[in-house]
Formats: structure tokens, sequence, C-alpha cells
């Protein structure tokens, strides 16, 4: 584990249709570099740290389709909530085809003031359960107050599941959809094309692999993460 910098997940999501799939928390023990890897969903992220005005900051980040290297100053701690495919409209107010690879300030998809609000109420929490729980509170009750998403949620998670091991005409005909209309509802949900977001889940899989060992078998690592032409 990098010595300036110590991880741990926090909750994964408290509810099988919520907005939030999990969320990770980072410490940042003093000043270091570090490569952001791509990510298939939209992230909120909240950084704590004293140098930050208000001692808080919040934005949102679309699915991320390069690496990213940044700098980091110690004693910072983030919070990273992955959001469902499918609700980021109604969590965040602006669609995820909207939001790239660069940060977007919160305060800029719900106004100063709900974002302010929520941003002070971070500022009090003690610890980051408590953050977190706050934050799935507060992306759960802005979802709820919106209209239904134009595709169920259930649905949207059955495509994507059988999208990691079979192409977008496959699983269209699986469903009983239209190639078009899938990709369509694929691209509108992630803010990306569907063709990306497997290959990013793959990846993200590899790498999720790869960690849990000092001496990673590629091979084995590229078949179980999808990669059956590199495996063979």
């Amino acid at each position: 584990m990098d010595p300036a910098s110590a991880f741990r997940a926090a909750m994964p999501a408290g509810h099988a249709t919520g907005p939030v799939l999990a969320t990770t928390v980072q410490h940042f023990r003093r000043d270091t570099r570090r490569v952001a890897i791509p990510h298939p969903e939209v992230q909120l992220v909240a950084r704590f740290a004293p140098s930050i005005d208000g001692g808080v900051d919040i934005h949102a980040l679309g699915p991320r389709t390069r690496v990213h290297r940044k700098f980091i100053h110690g004693g910072q701690r983030a919070l990273l909530v992955r959001l469902r495919p499918g609700t980021c409209d109604a969590a965040l107010g602006s669609p995820a085809s909207d939001l790239g690879d660069d940060p977007v300030p919160l305060e800029a998809l719900w106004g100063g003031a709900d974002a302010g609000r929520l941003r002070e109420r971070l500022a009090r929490t003690d610890d980051a359960g408590n953050a977190s729980r706050l934050l799935h509170a507060t992306l759960s009750q802005r979802t709820g107050r919106t209209r239904p998403a134009a595709v169920p949620l259930p649905l949207l998670d059955v495509a994507l599941g059988k999208l990691e091991a079979a192409n977008v005409g496959t699983v269209a005909r699986d469903l009983g959809l239209s190639e078009r209309h899938l990709r369509r509802v694929l691209r509108g949900a992630l803010g990306i094309g569907p063709k990306t977001y497997a290959r990013l889940k793959r990846f993200e899989t590899a790498v999720r692999l790869a960690q849990r060992t000092p001496a990673p078998a590629w091979t084995c690592i590229a078949a179980d993460a999808g990669y059956y032409d590199q495996a063979t």
C-alpha cells in the first residue's frame, strides 16, 4: 500500500434500488502524486481538508475514460460515491452525458443554496461513516422527489449485467428490444456508449483482481475479466 495514503471501503449502498452503488473513503496522510484510473460510473466526490474553504468541497465526475495524474495535499480525506447507472439525472439534476472527465462543482448542478447546505452539514460530521450516510440519504431524497426514470432501473441493471459478457445486439434480443432502442437507452443512462461501458467494466474488474495478490497471474486475470482474446 502507498505509505502516503490509506484506503478503506466505507459501505455499500443501503438499498438495492437506491441511487448509490458504493462509497469509498480515501485518506492521504501527506503530499502525494496519484494516478486516477478510468471508471464507468458517475461519481460524487466530497473532499475534506483544512485548506478547503469551509473545510469541504463537492464535485461530480462523469464516467472517466482516461487516466488522470494529480497531486494531492496531505491531510485530505475524500468520499467517492459511485452512482447507480440511470440515476444521475434524478440525483444530480444533470444527465450523465453532460458530465465529462473534468470535475463539476455541485453548485453548478444544484445551485448555491442546496449545495451550500449539504457542504455545511458534511462539515459538521465527525467521521467518514456519518458523512457517507448523509450523502446517501441526501441523494436518495433527491431521487425520490423526481419522476420515475424513463427506463425501469431493474431492466437497466439486467441489460448492463448481460452486456459484460455479450454484445449489444445479443442483449437486445434477449430483452425483446431493438438494438437501436437499447443503444439509445444505454447511452442516455450511462453518458457513454455501451461498448465503452463494457470496456471500462472489464478494465475495472481486471484492476480489482490484480490488487488481490502481490504477484498477479495476468493470463487468468484477463480471462476472468472478460478479455477472452488476450487470454488465449
